[in-house]
């Protein structure tokens, strides 16, 4: 199965917020979005809102559920209480928990689950039990015994950081080792029973080697590359030319 396409949003909030005006519409935007066939929509509302607004999430989900009901709504953030509660509030299917400080322009690596498991533990728990699957964002570095630790952490999947693989677009040779080590971070989520997400800097020219080497992605969230190039191709095309990057015949 191609790879599922999840939206990220916070790059039309951002371009929204510069100005105390309505559009570009969040929501309209991802309505374009999902009508063109992606699969879901994704936010990471940070505490200080410069680019997702917390009253974005209410408008989303109800987006979702009243136009869209077989897409999914994932949120993405530092597990602090306020980000739980608020995941609480407006029950995303997914939750994907990063390890980033909520001042960092970008979430930029993965969890490091020698130190940070038992905090993980709790959290993923509190989040299942409310319903949400739960993906943990993971260095795509190679390291097996890494994978297994964020295994016994109680979730669901990983989200592969591809933020170095996307940071080849000018070095061949370095893409190709960024990719293999991926490709086995992946090979080791998927023998220890995890779905695979990968998301960061990925573009409709990196996505194709990315989701050949790695078969059984489950998901790609992706915001700055789709943002850019809906801006010379509109939405709902740059929709579909991601979805044929991820193997998807349309």
């Amino acid at each position: 199965m191609p790879a599922k396409l999840s939206v990220n949003l916070n790059a039309v909030a951002m371009l929204r917020n510069r100005r105390d005006l309505p559009w570009p519409s969040v929501a309209h935007l991802g309505r374009i979005a999902l009508q063109a066939g992606a699969y879901g929509l994704t936010v990471h509302p940070r505490p200080d809102k410069r680019h997702i607004r917390f009253t974005d999430l209410p408008v989303l989900r109800a987006l979702i559920d009243d136009e869209f009901p077989q897409t999914e709504f994932n949120m993405e953030g530092y597990p602090s209480e306020d980000f739980l509660q608020l995941c609480e509030k407006t029950q995303p299917e997914q939750v994907t928990l990063v390890p980033d400080d909520p001042s960092q322009a970008t979430s930029d690596h993965g969890f490091n689950f020698r130190t940070q498991s038992e905090m993980l533990k709790s959290v993923i728990a509190r989040l299942k039990a409310g319903g949400m699957r739960v993906s943990v964002f993971a260095d795509g570095d190679g390291d097996a015994e890494a994978v297994k630790l964020a295994k016994a952490t109680g979730t669901d999947r990983i989200e592969l950081y591809t933020g170095p693989y996307g940071g080849c677009f000018d070095n061949a040779g370095e893409g190709e080792r960024q990719l293999e080590l991926l490709g086995r971070t992946a090979d080791a989520a998927l023998a220890e029973g995890l779905g695979v997400n990968a998301g960061h800097d990925l573009t409709v020219e990196n996505l194709p080697a990315l989701v050949g080497r790695i078969p059984h992605l489950a998901e790609v969230s992706i915001g700055h590359g789709l943002t850019a190039d809906a801006l010379e191709y509109g939405m709902a095309e740059t929709v579909r030319r991601f979805r044929r990057a991820c193997g998807e015949h349309i």
